[in-house]
C-alpha cells in the first residue's frame, strides 16, 4: 500500500504484515518522509555511557533501545505484555541466549505446536521461576504478549502461518546478533556471565484484547 515506505509505516504502527488486513486502522502521518527518523526513544542516555550495550524498553512507547556507551545505537518497536499479563517494569539483565526457544505453556493459534521463541533473550526470572524473555513474536500492533517483550520475526511467520512469502523483517535476530556478536551453531541454551543491563520504563497502552 505504501510502496517502499511499508516498512516505516509498520513499524511506526508496531504491526506486522500479518495483522495489517482489511479493516484493521493504522496510524499514517501527514508526510511519509518523516517516518524515515521516527523515534520515540532518547539518543543519548548520560547514566548509561560507561555501559559497553544497554538496552532500554519503555511500555508506553512500545518500543526497545540498544545503546553503546550511552548512544542510541538502533530502536526497534515491541509488543509487551497487557492486563492480566503486564510486563514487570524495573532493572534485570540478560543472563541467558536461546536460538531456537520455544514456549512450555502456549501453542501456535488452531494447532497444537509450541510457539516459537526464536533468538530469546532471558532477562529476567521471577521468584516461582518462570522466566521472561526478548525474544521474536507476532507484533498485533498493541501489547498482547505473556509479560514477556516481543519482536519482529517474519521469518518464524512465514514458516508456521506460510506468509508473508519474502519476510523481511527480523528484529529479533538483530537483537540477539547484537549482544551475542554472532550466530549461534547450536540450540543449547548459552547463559551470559556479564550480558547487558535492561531498564524497563513505563506503563503499556491498553490492549484491544
Amino acid at each position: 500500500m505504501f510502496g517502499d515506505r511499508w516498512i516505516d509505516v509498520a513499524r511506526f504502527n508496531r504491526i506486522d504484515r500479518l495483522h495489517a488486513r482489511s479493516g484493521v486502522s493504522i496510524k499514517v502521518p501527514r508526510r511519509l518522509d518523516d517516518l524515515a527518523s521516527f523515534n520515540p526513544l532518547p539518543l543519548f542516555s548520560p547514566a548509561v555511557v560507561r555501559d559497553e550495550q544497554f538496552v532500554l524498553i519503555d511500555l508506553a512507547e512500545q518500543f526497545l533501545g540498544a545503546y553503546e556507551y550511552g548512544a542510541l545505537r538502533f530502536a526497534l518497536p515491541i509488543a509487551s505484555g497487557n492486563g492480566n499479563n503486564e510486563t514487570r517494569t524495573g532493572e534485570f539483565r540478560i543472563a541467558a541466549a536461546h536460538r531456537s526457544h520455544q514456549s512450555c505453556l502456549y501453542t501456535v493459534e488452531g494447532t497444537d505446536r509450541p510457539y516459537p521463541m526464536n533468538y530469546a533473550l532471558r532477562s529476567h526470572v521471577n521468584r516461582e521461576g518462570v522466566s521472561y524473555w526478548i525474544h521474536g513474536r507476532d507484533m498485533p500492533g498493541y501489547p498482547a504478549s505473556h509479560r514477556c517483550i516481543g519482536l519482529y520475526d517474519e521469518a518464524m511467520q512465514a514458516e508456521q502461518y506460510g506468509m508473508p512469502k519474502d519476510p523481511e523483517l527480523n528484529d529479533a535476530k538483530r537483537l540477539f546478533m547484537w549482544i551475542l556478536g554472532r550466530e549461534l551453531e547450536d540450540d543449547d541454551v548459552i547463559p551470559l556471565e556479564h550480558g547487558p543491563r535492561v531498564h524497563i520504563i513505563g506503563k503499556a497502552p491498553k490492549s484491544e484484547l
